[in-house]
């Protein structure tokens, strides 16, 4: 009784209501760019996966008749067996340059992250 006299004699009352109001505005605020930004990074997901498993398959059929074409002058399993190696090649490169590889995506990343928070 006595807190609510005082905060109406000062006038208190009005701003403490304004400034809870307030408050609970701009978290609403927060919760609704939160989801934005969430549903925005989901897309991207998925659209990254979308394109990631149609790009293996393009590059699994190219290499299937790569190593068809191959096998038709050396025979089924040599055509293979040199898709396979230029695959072995490949991947051996990758893991012997893995840290400047990381190093470079991790660089564009930043940049990239960078550029959108202007």
């Amino acid at each position: 009784m006595l807190k609510e006299s005082i905060l109406k004699m000062l006038k208190l009352d009005n701003l403490i209501s304004n400034v809870t109001g307030y408050v609970e505005t701009r978290i609403e605020l927060m919760k609704l760019e939160v989801k934005e930004d969430l549903a925005k990074a989901i897309a991207k997901i998925a659209l990254f996966i979308i394109i990631g498993f149609i790009v293996t398959l393009v590059v699994l059929l190219i290499s299937m008749a790569v190593a068809y074409k191959i096998g038709e002058s050396l025979g089924n399993f040599g055509g293979f067996a040199m898709v396979a190696g230029f695959y072995f090649i490949l991947a051996l490169a990758l893991i012997l340059g893995r840290d400047t590889v990381r190093d470079t995506l991790e660089k564009r990343l930043s940049e990239n992250l960078k550029q959108k928070k202007k």
